[in-house]
Parts: C-alpha cells; sequence; structure tokens
C-alpha cells in the first residue's frame, strides 16, 4: 500500500511586493504557488490588512492577502498577527489542503516593534489517524533574539508535540550562522531536509543572486522525498527570498 506523500513549500512573500518595493506582485505569487502544487503552505510577511496600501496600491485584493492566495486551492488556512501598527498587521499564515484539528499562535517577541510568534497548527491527513503537527516561523534579526525564539520553540515542541507525530517547522529562520541544526538535532529530533538532501543550506537571499542560507524545513516522524529551491523566473522578480519545496511520505 502506498504511503499518503505531503509537500510542502515555504516563502517569505515580502508582503506581496518585489525586491525593492516598486511593484505589487502578489497576483504574480498567487500564480507561481498554485502552479508549484504544494499541499501546505508555510507563509512569513503575510499582510493581514493594510488600510493605505488598500487605497493607493492598484490590484490590492479586497481580502487578505492569505485569503487571496488561497482562493479555490487551499480551502484550510490559519494566521496569526505579528506585528500590528496604525495602518494594519503582518504576519505568518499557513495554507492547506486538509483540516486543522487546532491551531494556536504564540508570542515569542522580546520587542514591541519587532513581533514575533510561532504558529502552530495540527492537520488531519484524510483516509487515514495521522495528525501531522506544523510550525510556521519568522525568527529575529539578532542572534539573542534568535537563541531565546529557539528556547521557546523547543519548550512548545516538548509540551505540545507527541514524540511519536510527524512534525514540520518551516520559515524564515534568519540564520545566516547556522545556529539552529545543533540545537534541533540533539534537543528535538529535527533534521533540516535540504541540508540532508543536498549536505548543505538552501542559499535563499537575496532571491536574485542567492547568497545566504535564511529559510529552512525540519522535520522528523517523516521520510524525505527530496527538496528543491525555486529559483530563476518568476520567483527572483517576486520577494526579495526564493521558496524552498520538499516532499515527505508518512
Amino acid at each position: 500500500m502506498k504511503k499518503p506523500g505531503l509537500k510542502v513549500l515555504t516563502y517569505n512573500i515580502h508582503k506581496g511586493f518585489n525586491p525593492g518595493n516598486r511593484r505589487f506582485v502578489l497576483h504574480q505569487m498567487k500564480e507561481a504557488l498554485a502552479e508549484a502544487g504544494a499541499d501546505l503552505l508555510f507563509l512569513q510577511e503575510m499582510q493581514g490588512e493594510h488600510h493605505r496600501h488598500a487605497k493607493e496600491v492598484e490590484n490590492w485584493p479586497e481580502i487578505s492577502q492569505f485569503e487571496f492566495i488561497a482562493e479555490g486551492i487551499w480551502p484550510f488556512y490559519i494566521y496569526g498577527k505579528n506585528a500590528v501598527y496604525h495602518t494594519g498587521h503582518h504576519g505568518n499564515a499557513i495554507l492547506s489542503r486538509f483540516p486543522f484539528v487546532s491551531w494556536e499562535n504564540i508570542n515569542v517577541s522580546p520587542f514591541p516593534w519587532a513581533s514575533r510568534s510561532l504558529l502552530h497548527g495540527v492537520i488531519q491527513m484524510p483516509g487515514t489517524d495521522t495528525e501531522v503537527h506544523i510550525v510556521c516561523i519568522h525568527f529575529g534579526l539578532t542572534a539573542k533574539e534568535r537563541r531565546a525564539q529557539l528556547d521557546r520553540l523547543s519548550e512548545r515542541i516538548d509540551q505540545h508535540v507527541p514524540h511519536h507525530a510527524p512534525l514540520i517547522v518551516a520559515g524564515d529562520f534568519n540564520d545566516w550562522l547556522s545556529q539552529a541544526e545543533r540545537h534541533f538535532q540533539q534537543h528535538l529530533g529535527l533534521r533540516e531536509v535540504f541540508h540532508l538532501t543536498h549536505g548543505n543550506y538552501a542559499r535563499t537571499f537575496p532571491s536574485w543572486m542567492p547568497i545566504l542560507q535564511m529559510d529552512r524545513i525540519y522535520f522528523r516522524g517523516l521520510t524525505p522525498l527530496g527538496c528543491e529551491r525555486l529559483a530563476g523566473s518568476p520567483w527572483r522578480k517576486l520577494s526579495d527570498h526564493a521558496p524552498l519545496a520538499a516532499t515527505f511520505t508518512l
């Protein structure tokens, strides 16, 4: 009997703007993501609401960005605010082909001006009793902040994720010094799928000439089949990050 497969994609969408913030490209992002064919999208810098852009930016959707991208393809989605300001808010979102059993957004930011959170959901795989835990993150820019956020993430997983349960943690780690891997592998038994399949981390930033290894997909309790960085056209003209896509079997 064939084991059920799961394709996931993580992407910092830069609030729907191109790298220079000169063009609003959310519509092109939606087309590219639909063509990528993932079951789960882990999305960062997702604009939940922006009153000024809604009035001034051409083709700004009348619904939230995550609802706009999900429409017609991913019937289930969750969103967690990271930053709230007078014109609106942005944060992390997970879009799914499978229903959510539960979800929670956990604030892990030490600073009110750079709010960060962990968006933790549990999905039910169709036709099985299997629940998969999924966590979307966007860590801070300073090493001290990231270390504290790694500790909070570890506490969350230890307390809320059964060790036998399949788990995926994906997002923008801002971890160009590669400090997360040892912590994750030793304490949580997590492996990074691109590093496992290619021997190094994916260079995902900036998208037009990727140098920094910012975006990751960690996992445990699943079997990886492959992982790729989605580079080239159209991705290099969309966000300032390149997406990562990985495929697993349960």
